[in-house]
């Protein structure tokens, strides 16, 4: 009596296993028909080597998930639970979740480029905070539509698969489908290994598309965002949208008739402690969270063309005034030096004397608390240092300080950086553009993190968090205020955020 009663049991397991086992291949075709998401979402590749490992990563690693998810579920279920309607109602159940849950990091990455995650959580959070609080009643009714939909879908599978399971033991195609999923995972791994090896970027820029696979390196995440040759990409993508491009329409600046109250921004060579204590007793305020440069001709691209260095020959670029001082109205800018180094790396400034009475005042002085009888009749004031001391890092926080109520209020609780500084002044003069600059209005709120490329080096700075990204693939993640070096993994997200501002889609 008792060797029946076990064989039945064993029956009853071995049934239910095989009936988990035709369950689990058609969520696998489910599940395929989800992951496609994350290819419409990203570049399609430009060879048959890169095509090939697409397929074969989609069907391969698509099945590996399915199949873990049933080991790791349905599989103990029927072992340690044996009664077939309650493990086929808690495996569609189980099924259902695993499936919103996909379709829910689909979504995340179709819009923000990255995973759910650790380190992604804050992003996920605020984006679905948005659609609740800006399509609530829609969002209510697509979660329960689709959640309705998944369990009926997984109900009626789980029950097709019950009644069907003899037939489909002698339809004889599991083998064929074992070999192809199974060859397919094998063979992505394969193609893998030799693309990395021999520097197929169109095949390692596609490790971490789908979720739980291959980790985002420093190196693939470059090859990602094709920034592998990270100079010529990194240009291409600024010129298209910088208005400091002569190529581009003049029209696209537009600016208020009505004069707008005159900023001066004074830019030294270096804030002494004489100078600090100086400028505060004329009542700037210290903002110690600005980021500059560690060079001249970088930080003189960012002040007054709003762009990066991206080689060693961008100085022959300051030879020239920036495009966009040809769209503005008269008397909109003056920019101007009393410092001889600046008049020779800038040679076109003798050109730009003439104006009066401008609403943006740019003037190069090394010692402007000697001069201030000429500075003290403006109430919008902004002192910068032109680099910083840091010869290790490309991009550095110095003391600016600043003698503008709205602009400081707004800086207390974020970083800012050169390439601010013409976004946030053409913005108090009442100039808008069509085209999106690399640096932030510093008057308006903040989203993205911000970001410099420095010939080779990728930097990306959100509040204490500063990341370099180098174009050998190596990185280091550092608190930004004190640049004391942090124990802490490839932030992606933040990367990710951060080039945002090279997508033409942010134009």
């Amino acid at each position: 009596m008792v060797i029946e009663q076990n064989l039945s049991l064993v029956k009853k397991v071995n049934r239910l296993l095989s009936w988990g086992h035709w369950f689990s291949f058609f969520n696998i075709l489910l599940a395929l028909a989800v992951t496609s998401v994350y290819w419409l979402s990203e570049p399609s590749p430009e060879s048959a080597l890169g095509w090939l490992y697409l397929l074969c990563y989609w069907l391969g690693h698509t099945a590996f998930l399915c199949f873990m998810f049933f080991i790791i579920t349905v599989f103990p279920l029927s072992l340690v639970f044996p009664y077939q309607k309650h493990v086929r109602g808690l495996a569609a159940l189980l099924a259902t979740v695993g499936m919103v849950v996909l379709i829910f990091d689909a979504y995340v990455y179709s819009n923000l480029g990255y995973h759910i995650g650790s380190t992604s959580w804050d992003q996920t959070i605020a984006l679905l905070r948005q659609q609740v609080v800006t399509n609530l009643r829609n969002f209510v009714l697509i979660v329960s539509v689709v959640a309705a939909i998944l369990i009926a879908i997984e109900l009626i599978i789980g029950n097709y698969c019950w009644k069907k399971i003899a037939r489909l033991k002698q339809s004889r195609a599991s083998k064929p489908l074992l070999a192809i999923f199974i060859g397919s995972f094998v063979l992505s791994h394969i193609i893998h290994i030799y693309a990395d090896a021999r520097l197929k970027w169109d095949v390692t820029k596609l490790d971490n598309v789908l979720p739980f696979s291959y980790p985002a390196t420093a190196k693939t995440f470059l090859a990602r965002y094709q920034l592998v040759d990270l100079a010529q990409r990194a240009q291409r993508q600024a010129d298209r949208l910088s208005i400091s491009n002569p190529e581009l329409n003049l029209r696209q600046l537009q600016c208020a008739v009505t004069p707008a109250e005159p900023v001066l921004v004074i830019i030294a060579a270096q804030l002494s402690p004489k100078m600090g204590q100086f400028m505060g007793k004329q009542g700037l305020r210290s903002h110690d969270q600005h980021f500059a440069p560690n060079n001249d001709t970088e930080a003189l691209l960012q002040l007054l063309y709003g762009q990066f260095m991206l080689t060693a020959d961008s100085k022959h670029q300051l030879l020239q005034p920036p495009a966009f001082l040809q769209q503005l109205p008269p008397n909109t800018m003056r920019i101007h030096s009393k410092s001889d180094v600046i008049k020779s790396q800038l040679p076109w400034l003798a050109s730009n004397q003439a104006a009066t009475g401008a609403a943006i005042n740019i003037i190069f002085d090394d010692s402007p608390h000697t001069n201030w009888h000429d500075y003290q009749q403006y109430n919008r004031i902004v002192l910068l240092p032109l680099t910083s001391l840091e010869t290790n890092f490309v991009l550095a926080p110095v003391s600016a300080m600043i003698h503008w109520p709205e602009l400081t209020e707004r800086l207390k609780q974020h970083n800012s950086m050169h390439l601010d500084l013409l976004p946030t002044l053409l913005s108090s003069a009442g100039c808008s553009t069509e085209s999106s600059w690399l640096g932030d209005n510093l008057l308006q709120s903040q989203t993205l993190p911000k970001l410099g490329i420095s010939q080779q080096d990728i930097v990306s700075i959100r509040k204490d968090k500063m990341v370099v990204l180098r174009q050998d693939g190596s990185y280091g993640v550092w608190s930004a205020g004190t640049l004391v070096p942090l124990n802490e993994k490839l932030d992606t997200p933040m990367l990710t955020d951060a080039l945002k501002r090279l997508e033409p889609a942010n134009q």
